[in-house]
C-alpha cells in the first residue's frame, strides 16, 4: 500500500492512497484543523484528480486531534483588514471546492469526531455518508462575529425541518452527533471507540460501492434516541419564533416565550443573540430564508458576494470587530457599528447582496463536461 504526504511548511493535510481508497487527514491540530489556503488548494487539486481516476473510489475525510475542523482562519482575514481583497482567493477556492464537494462524483465519507464549525462543517454535511460520535459538536457562529452563514449553509440550513435552520445560523446553537443524526446533517451515529475499527474496516472493502459501504457503516453505527432537553425536541417554539418576519420580532417572539414555565432554555440563548452583531443577525437572516429557494449554485454565489462585501467592510466593520473581540483581544466585548438592529437599514443589507458584474462572480458550472471549469486561476480576480 502506497503512501503520499504532500510535504508543505507544515503538512496541513496528509494524503493516503490505500488500494481504491483516499483517505485525507486534517493535520493541524493545534489549531483544531482550521481551513487555510494550503488546505482549500490540497483538498481542490486532490478531489479534482481522483474523481478523475478510475482507480479512485472511495474518499475518507478526518481531523488530526480533537476536532475535525473549527472552521476559517479568522485570524488571517483580521491580519488582512487593511489590504484590499487580501483573502478573496482563499474565499473563491474555498465556495468554488465546497460545490464540488456537494456534487461529488465519488463515494465520500466524513470521519467526525471533535468541533466541526462552520465551513469546518461544509467539510461534513455534503458527504455521502458522515460519521458522527458522541464527542462530535457542531455549529455555525458566524453571526455572533457580524459574519453570515457561508460555505453553502444557506442552502444547507435553509432546507432542515421547519425554522430549525434559522435557529442554528442566528443563534450559533450547538449539535451534538446524535442531533446532527436526527436533524440530518449526518448520516450515522458512530461510539467514538469503534471510529478507528471502522476505518480500516472501509478501507478492507477497497470499493466505492455506495451499498456496500453504507452497510458497512451501519454495522458499526447505533440508533439515535434525542434526549428530552434537545433543541430538537423544541421543534415547535422554534417553529413559531424563528418563522417571524424580522430578527428584532424573533427576538421578541423567544422573550415572550422565554417568560413562560418550563423554558429557561430560552435565556442564555436570547443572551447570547442580543450581543450578537446586529449586522450579522439580519444579514445571515435574509441569505437563509433566500436560500430556501435557490439552488447550491445560486447559494454559493449569493455567499461569495456577502463575504466579500463583508471583508470589504462596505456596510459595516463588524466582521474585524468581532474577531478581535473573540480571537485576537479575547474580551468578549465587541463594539458593533451600528449598535442595534433598528439602525441597520434595509437598504444598507441590501448592498451586501447586489450581484457583481457577471465577470466578478463565483464561477461554479452546472454543466457536467465543465463541472471542474470556473478555477480562481482561470477567473478575471487572477489576471487584474
Amino acid at each position: 500500500m502506497a503512501q503520499e504526504t504532500l510535504n508543505l511548511e507544515q503538512e496541513v493535510v496528509l494524503v493516503e492512497e490505500l488500494g481504491n481508497a483516499r483517505v485525507v487527514t486534517l493535520n493541524n491540530p493545534k489549531q483544531l484543523n482550521v481551513i487555510s489556503p494550503k488546505v482549500v488548494v490540497l483538498l481542490a487539486a486532490n478531489l479534482e484528480k481522483w474523481e478523475k481516476d478510475e482507480n479512485a473510489k472511495l474518499v475518507i475525510i478526518k481531523g488530526a486531534g480533537r476536532a475535525f475542523s473549527a472552521g476559517g482562519d479568522l485570524k488571517m482575514f483580521y491580519n488582512g483588514r487593511n489590504t484590499k481583497d487580501s483573502c478573496l482567493e482563499v474565499v473563491y477556492r474555498m465556495y468554488w471546492l465546497c460545490n464540488h464537494i456537494h456534487t461529488y462524483k465519488k463515494t465520500t465519507v466524513a470521519l467526525v469526531h471533535g468541533i466541526s464549525m462552520g465551513g469546518g462543517a461544509s467539510l461534513m454535511a455534503p458527504m455521502k455518508f458522515s460519521v458522527v460520535t458522541e464527542k462530535t459538536v457542531f455549529s455555525t457562529p458566524e453571526a455572533s462575529i457580524g459574519f453570515h452563514t457561508d460555505c453553502g449553509f444557506s442552502y444547507m440550513l435553509s432546507r432542515l425541518p421547519g425554522r430549525l435552520g434559522e435557529y442554528l445560523g442566528l443563534t450559533g446553537a450547538r449539535l451534538n452527533g446524535k442531533e446532527l443524526v436526527a436533524a440530518g446533517l449526518a448520516t450515522h451515529f458512530v461510539p467514538l471507540e469503534k471510529l478507528p475499527e471502522l476505518e480500516k474496516h472501509l478501507l478492507s472493502l477497497n470499493t466505492g460501492d455506495e451499498d456496500a459501504v453504507g452497510s458497512a457503516i451501519k454495522e458499526f453505527s447505533t440508533d439515535v434516541q434525542i434526549d428530552e432537553e434537545s433543541i430538537l425536541k423544541k421543534q415547535s417554539i422554534i417553529d413559531e419564533c424563528f418563522s417571524k418576519d424580522s430578527v428584532a420580532e424573533i427576538i421578541s417572539s423567544f422573550e415572550t416565550e422565554a417568560g413562560k414555565e418550563g423554558n429557561g432554555w430560552i435565556v442564555p440563548v436570547l443572551k447570547g443573540l442580543k450581543r450578537s452583531s446586529p449586522t450579522g443577525l439580519k444579514i445571515t437572516l435574509r441569505s437563509i430564508r433566500e436560500g430556501r429557494k435557490q439552488t447550491l449554485s445560486e447559494c454559493l454565489k449569493k455567499e461569495f458576494r456577502i463575504t466579500i462585501n463583508t471583508l470589504r467592510a462596505r456596510i459595516s466593520g463588524d466582521v474585524y470587530e468581532g474577531i478581535r473581540a473573540l480571537t485576537i483581544d479575547k474580551d468578549n466585548s465587541p463594539k458593533w457599528d451600528p449598535s442595534t438592529l433598528e439602525n441597520v437599514e434595509d437598504e444598507q443589507v441590501n448592498l451586501v447582496f447586489e450581484p457583481f458584474d457577471e465577470d466578478f462572480e463565483l464561477k461554479v458550472s452546472e454543466n457536467e463536461q465543465d463541472r471542474w471549469d470556473g478555477k480562481y486561476e482561470d477567473s478575471v480576480y487572477c489576471h487584474q
